[in-house]
């Protein structure tokens, strides 16, 4: 099968359950023999937009599109960075461009990514425009859900960035959509040499 192929929604797939584990399954083959981070990100980034694109049932149409997904990445992958001092760089992504950092000072750090990577928790936001802080990427963006990427070391868990999607209508994620990506989430850390 062409790499490409892997974006392709089959018209069988009808849930967001069976969607987000199609996604998964066409994730884990494309990492697969394949451990560095940039690649796999980059990769991944690129199959969640297509195949959320795809799947107009929820997604691809119209203004109910996801227009951005991506990756926040720690500039430094040591336990050592506090939390609280640095920024979230921008990593692999597709769609419109994207600030570049994330601040995450504590009397500074503001916005959905922001909050998703200190707190180490999926924050799914139904209207971006009442989210206190909300950093617009695009203003045509309503709705957001950010999942913390956390690698589990000796010392702990310690969170290192997050996988975020934007749609472009209110209520584009739900809780029935917080597993798939936390789910991927996991594949992503577990595949990479970080």
């Amino acid at each position: 099968m062409a790499h490409a192929d892997a974006s392709l929604v089959p018209s069988t797939i009808t849930t967001k359950s069976q969607f987000w584990g199609h996604v998964y399954s066409q994730l884990e083959s494309l990492l697969e023999g394949q451990r560095h981070w940039i690649t796999n990100l980059a990769n991944a980034s690129s199959l969640i937009y297509n195949c959320l694109l795809a799947f107009p049932a929820y997604f691809g149409s119209g203004d109910r599109a996801v227009n951005w997904c991506g990756f926040y990445i720690l500039p430094s992958l040591q336990p050592s960075v506090s939390r609280d001092k640095g920024n979230l760089l921008l990593g692999p992504f597709c769609g419109k461009p994207a600030c570049r950092l994330i601040n995450l000072q504590a009397d500074k750090a503001r916005g959905v990514c922001a909050d998703a990577f200190i707190h180490g928790k999926t924050v799914i936001v139904r209207d971006v425009n009442t989210y206190p802080g909300h950093i617009a990427r695009d203003g045509s963006t309503n709705s957001e859900i950010v999942c913390p990427l956390i690698y589990q070391g000796s010392d702990g868990p310690f969170v290192f960035g997050v996988l975020d999607l934007d749609c472009l209508a209110l209520s584009g994620f739900d809780e029935d959509d917080q597993a798939g990506p936390e789910q991927i989430a996991k594949l992503i850390v577990r595949s990479c040499e970080w």
